[in-house]
């Protein structure tokens, strides 16, 4: 355990953050599987109102610095072209 109040604060800080970042992810993660259940469906109107939220997920995460904007952009190209190519076969 820390002694210093100001190292006290830091793991008081981190841990906010620590919570709050895994409930972005985990959000994240829930709204992308929602996208691909959808595009099994074949319906393109709801696929791409749920692909539209994810996407717009993934921007907030990555505009707060929970996800690096790399990764940001790689996994909105890979739902996207999950997504397209489930589309394109039904």
């Amino acid at each position: 355990m820390a002694n210093l109040k100001s190292s006290k604060k830091d793991i008081r800080r981190s841990t906010k953050a620590r919570e709050k970042n895994t409930a972005i992810k985990s959000a994240l993660k829930t709204y992308i599987k929602k996208t691909r259940k959808v595009a099994e469906t074949g319906d393109k109107v709801t696929t791409m109102t749920a692909l539209t939220l994810a996407v717009k997920s993934i921007d907030k995460a990555a505009q707060k610095g929970v996800l690096h904007k790399n990764q940001a952009a790689r996994r909105k190209s890979r739902l996207a072209k999950s997504t397209n190519q489930v589309l394109a076969a039904k």
